[in-house]
């Protein structure tokens, strides 16, 4: 009863923010970001000790500054996902500025597939829908979220612009592997894993752990590997991409080790350019009082 009460008010909510006019919806998450920030509960504290480790040498009064530009940005972020499917082709399109979009693009053109990692940053799910505007299609990966039927939600919301979304489990990277070897363009969120499978970075100088998935696909499949870094602008979004450095010799193991602490320092210099718009109110790193999900799970 509770989870379909929370799905029931999920939905009209989302229903909401769709019809109200443009600028009045935009100003109701600006306040709702102000609100929340204020009351300062944990997903707040947690977003402003992430970020006091990006910028380690804010004052106080800066830091309140920089966490309350990042609650804004989060909120636009979820006011544009509720909004975007107004969006016609065009906006979508014309809302997107992009560095070194050739890396994704010409392998993409030669058909050769790409695997880009992303960190929480931005709206990907804009970035998503411009690039599957541009007739390129996009295969991702969604945890399950409870309700089950927000979960289908979110699901078909994603593919109505045209991505293929995985469900985590144990069959999405078999699947993702086949998807690398048709040459398709696999876009996966990869700045945070907290169980025992992920794999050991420095991350802002302090250790973290992010997923071995998109650097595990590269190495096994071929398919080229790039960083996409997405910021908000005033008007839309800017995707910025770095190519990955992999080792041509060692163990995959090893070359695995390389690749993910790579991405880690591209994702590094991303949220360090614009703090705002990393949109981490989780843990990320595993030093502290930090236990993993399997300890979690067993307590």
């Amino acid at each position: 009863m509770i989870e379909q009460l929370s799905y029931l008010a999920y939905i009209s909510g989302w229903w909401i923010v769709r019809t109200l006019p443009e600028p009045l919806a935009y100003r109701l998450f600006a306040f709702i970001a102000d609100l929340v920030g204020s009351r300062n509960g944990k997903s707040v504290q947690r977003l402003r000790s992430n970020l006091a480790r990006v910028k380690p040498g804010l004052s106080p009064t800066e830091l309140n500054a920089l966490v309350v530009s990042a609650m804004r940005s989060y909120m636009r972020y979820w006011c544009d996902t509720f909004r975007i499917q107004n969006w016609s082709v065009a906006r979508i399109q014309s809302t997107v500025t992009t560095t070194n979009e050739n890396l994704l693009i010409d392998p993409m053109k030669k058909g050769d597939g790409v695997v880009i990692a992303l960190p929480h940053s931005g709206n990907w799910d804009h970035a998503g829908a411009y690039f599957c505007s541009l007739g390129i299609p996009l295969v991702t990966v969604a945890e399950r979220l409870k309700p089950e039927a927000l979960f289908q939600k979110f699901l078909h919301h994603r593919e109505e612009m045209g991505f293929e979304v995985l469900s985590l489990d144990n069959r999405s990277f078999a699947t993702l592997v086949k998807r690398a070897r048709e040459k398709r363009l696999i876009a996966l969120v990869a700045d945070r894993d907290l169980s025992q499978s992920g794999i050991d970075v420095n991350f802002f100088n302090f250790p973290a752990r992010m997923p071995a998935g998109p650097a595990l696909l590269h190495i096994k499949t071929g398919v080229a590997i790039v960083v996409a870094h997405v910021s908000y602008t005033e008007s839309g979004i800017h995707i910025n991409f770095e190519p990955v450095e992999v080792p041509s010799s060692g163990t995959d193991e090893e070359r695995i080790q390389a690749c993910v602490q790579n991405i880690a320092n591209l994702f590094e210099k991303g949220i360090a350019r614009t703090p705002q718009d990393w949109h981490m109110l989780q843990r990320i790193w595993v030093d502290g009082d930090f236990k993993d999900r399997s300890e979690r799970t067993v307590a």
